[in-house]
């Protein structure tokens, strides 16, 4: 069964396929013109151990621990976004 995970781009993946997740790092986030937006937070999440098949969740600290906490069960998971075909 697929457990569909909202990232905080809009993006879509399926929690079940997850092989590893890495450590939260912290960054500091700007925006174009050069201002302090605070810290930013980074996790890499792995569906297979090629490069290719790994993405980093980006965003504050309530989005990344959000998704986190959807993955490891602790919170309730976004619908999948279905479409109907007549």
């Amino acid at each position: 069964m697929q457990r569909w995970i909202k990232l905080p781009d809009g993006r879509f993946i399926d929690a079940n396929r997850i092989a590893y997740i890495s450590k939260p790092e912290t960054f500091a986030r700007v925006d174009e013109d050069g201002n302090d937006l605070g810290i930013g937070y980074a996790v890499y999440l792995g569906t297979d151990f090629p490069r290719d098949a790994q993405l980093t969740v980006t965003g504050g600290k309530d989005e990344v621990f959000a998704v986190l906490r959807a993955i490891l069960g602790g919170a309730p998971v976004a619908p999948a976004a279905t479409s109907a075909t007549p």
